[in-house]
């Protein structure tokens, strides 16, 4: 049975306030922490860079899943393995050395994460599965929080658990976009182990209750 992590995302947190923010989420039961940097480039919006994940360091020691939705991730890997991040996650779509890159990430002892955007063809990452220790499928098109859940990126994950099963990767399987309690269990029952989501866990009228109900999925 996969154990279900809940990856609330900072992106629908308070501004203002992060680092209380992301004491609250540790409090209230999350897993990890999901971090989306974009760079107004790869996707149509700009967010956070390294030296807000390094100042949000001290707040928590739950893991920081670091989603990189920018251009040439490689420029940046060192930088933000500095500033605290656990799983460093960048897109197949945006770089064109994925394996140098997965090395980098694992050479300063951090956890390499492969995203794909929903239009993206599964068999695109397959070639580095066995490189892959989170692989993040995106039920949205990257960029903005709110947008519907895409029950057409299903299948994406069905077919990562099967290789998973099959090969015994020891690789987490995320989907984000579009993530509440009704598409999440749909997403785990297809074979998602990491649950990152924004204004479901953010706007839920008792956080803790909606985590908690969200690891029993």
């Amino acid at each position: 049975m996969v154990m279900v992590k809940v990856a609330p995302s900072i992106l629908s947190a308070d501004f203002s306030r992060l680092g209380d923010e992301i004491k609250r989420l540790e409090r209230e039961g999350a897993d990890w922490i999901h971090i989306d940097v974009m760079d107004g480039v790869f996707v149509p919006n700009i967010t956070i860079g390294q030296s807000v994940v390094k100042s949000l360091r001290p707040f928590t020691a739950l893991p920081f899943d670091v989603h990189l939705m920018i251009t040439k991730p490689e420029r940046y890997v060192k930088e933000f393995a500095d500033a605290g991040a656990d799983y460093i996650t960048f897109h197949q779509e945006a770089c064109g050395c994925i394996p140098s890159v997965l090395d980098d990430i694992h050479s300063f002892g951090k956890k390499a994460g492969l995203s794909i955007n929903p239009e993206t063809p599964f068999n695109t990452i397959e070639p580095y599965m066995d490189k892959i220790d989170l692989l993040l499928i995106m039920t949205v098109h990257p960029g903005f929080g709110g947008q519907a859940f895409m029950s057409e990126c299903l299948p994406k994950v069905a077919e990562a658990r099967r290789l998973v099963d099959e090969n015994g990767y020891c690789m987490e399987i995320s989907v984000d976009g579009g993530i509440n309690y009704n598409t999440g269990k749909t997403a785990v029952s297809t074979g998602a182990s990491v649950l990152a989501a924004g204004s479901a866990i953010f706007k839920a009228p008792d956080m803790k209750m909606e985590i908690s109900r969200w690891h029993d999925l």
